[in-house]
């Protein structure tokens, strides 16, 4: 008996050691997969962050772009080296970009919290004048830049980063397409640092307020000039003097009233512009000249509801300037301007221009630049899959009497100007231009854009003008005369 229970229990033992390897080796219940829900509650492309009540989307285009007669991403042709109309000058240029944006949302008591994030791949053209085509000096050209355009947080009607000015108008620089460097109006499409609150009333009704950083802006301020420090190599590429800015000491402080309705939208803007120096020369000891505020006002109107046809669009923008030239010779718009051209009395032709905010020189207050602005576009759709757009911009910028007679006289001084010639640094610049688009598809676009640039420049007569070696221009004499530039753009674009 003995024996056969040690055997019954040996044999009990034994199932439940087995039983027990058994139950270990099964496997333990997986968690619940967390699979990406769509959420609508801010429009279509957003989804639920898994495990968060954030959305997200995810965003962007891929872009290819072959500009013809330009040496830049369609700016006007000027400068070194398109300037020069000569064997350094680049017939064509091409750009290849991505550009990659983030944007989430969440819903809390306060309202939504926001954040935007926007940045760009690009890789163009290389700079290969007097260069071997794929190093310069001995380094890599790659011409690959990356950049940041837009990160920012808004909050309770509160943005605070990187994003578009409230001064611009909704289309920036371009009405109705076209090229970077339409005058007539403030353009940060590609974001400008600042701290903004926008209240609104309802029925499309908004009023902003903000304080940027123009600094931070794409091209920065404009020009304020100490002309005390002017050469004739750098008068006759559009630069009158040093550019003598001072620390910061007060953000452009801007505020803008908007309409926005199933007819369009109106909207009227203003900023103040603090112009605040360094020293008359190289010391504290020179002294220097008091601070001045500077001031723009810009209106902008856009039709949407105009019988020619569904989508159909007229925008239409003005501004004005005294001491804030950036606000109409935008962030993308080059501050000097030099082009070269024939002539039947000299060596060759040429125009520059220069644009500033103020001028002054030793001993001298601050005299400010004033300008004023137009530009316009129409986008008409011919089918949903065809439209077109006329666009066109003029500007004019005039030297104050103090602030002319400082640059005439280094004029008179540097460049010998024939008799009979005119110095007057004022000037004013047209565009006018037109696109047609393709888009076969949703989310893809074929665009081919020509616009035409003419500088007004005041100047006459003749000057002995140094080498400009920028552009292989020898010392000789040269006629002062308007310059114009044709110039084209074919692109093709996926959305994402």
């Amino acid at each position: 008996m003995k024996l056969v229970k040690s055997l019954l229990l040996g044999s009990a033992a034994g199932l439940i050691a087995v039983g027990g390897a058994q139950a270990a080796d099964l496997p333990v219940k997986a968690k619940a997969v967390e699979y990406v829900k769509i959420c609508s509650l801010y429009g279509a492309g957003f989804y639920y962050i898994p495990g968060t009540d954030t959305c997200i989307k995810l965003g962007g285009y891929v872009r290819a772009d072959l500009l013809l007669n330009t040496n830049s991403d369609y700016g006007i042709g000027q400068g070194a080296p398109a300037g020069g109309n000569n064997r350094l000058d680049n017939y064509y240029q091409t750009r290849a970009r991505l550009d990659f944006n983030i944007d989430t949302r969440t819903a809390t008591e306060y309202g939504v919290v926001r954040t935007y994030a926007d940045t760009v791949f690009t890789w163009d053209t290389q700079s290969v004048t007097g260069s071997n085509p794929s190093t310069l000096s001995g380094t890599p050209n790659t011409s690959a830049t990356l950049g940041l355009y837009h990160a920012f947080i808004q909050f309770a009607g509160f943005t605070f980063g990187r994003t578009v000015s409230i001064f611009d108008a909704p289309w920036q620089s371009y009405p109705a397409g076209g090229p970077d460097f339409l005058p007539g109006g403030s353009n940060n499409v590609t974001g400008v640092n600042q701290v903004a609150y926008t209240a609104d009333f309802g029925q499309g009704v908004t009023a902003s307020v903000a304080l940027q950083d123009l600094t931070t802006a794409a091209g920065g301020q404009s020009n304020l000039w100490n002309v005390s420090s002017g050469t004739a190599a750098q008068f006759i590429t559009g630069v009158y003097g040093a550019n003598d800015w001072g620390g910061t000491r007060s953000p452009d402080i801007v505020g803008a009233v908007r309409v926005d309705q199933a007819w369009g939208l109106a909207q009227v803007s203003v900023a103040a512009h603090n112009l605040h120096t360094a020293y008359y020369g190289t010391t504290e000891l020179t002294g220097h000249p008091d601070d001045k505020w500077g001031w723009a006002v810009q209106g902008a109107l856009s039709i949407k509801n105009i019988p020619t046809g569904a989508g159909d669009s007229i925008n239409l923008q003005a501004v004005y300037t005294d001491g804030a030239s950036r606000y109409n010779f935008q962030s993308l718009f080059p501050q000097s301007i030099f082009i070269y051209g024939g002539s039947g009395i000299a060596y060759q032709s040429i125009g520059f221009a220069g644009i500033a905010d103020g001028v002054f020189g030793t001993a001298t207050g601050i005299d400010t630049v004033k300008t004023w602005g137009v530009r316009g576009g129409y986008t008409h759709n011919w089918s949903p899959n065809w439209s077109s757009g006329i666009y066109g911009a003029y500007a004019q910028l005039k030297y104050g009497t103090t602030g002319k007679a400082l640059i005439c006289a280094n004029f008179a001084a540097a460049l010998a100007p024939s008799a009979g010639s005119t110095c007057n640094p004022d000037f004013n610049l047209a565009v006018i231009g037109g696109n047609v688009v393709w888009t076969p598809v949703k989310g893809l676009a074929f665009t081919a854009d020509v616009s035409y640039v003419w500088l007004d420049q005041k100047y006459s007569g003749t000057i002995a003008a140094p080498a400009n070696l920028t552009v292989a221009k020898p010392a000789a004499t040269y006629e002062l005369k308007d310059q114009g530039n044709l110039q084209m753009l074919l692109r093709a674009q996926r959305n994402f």
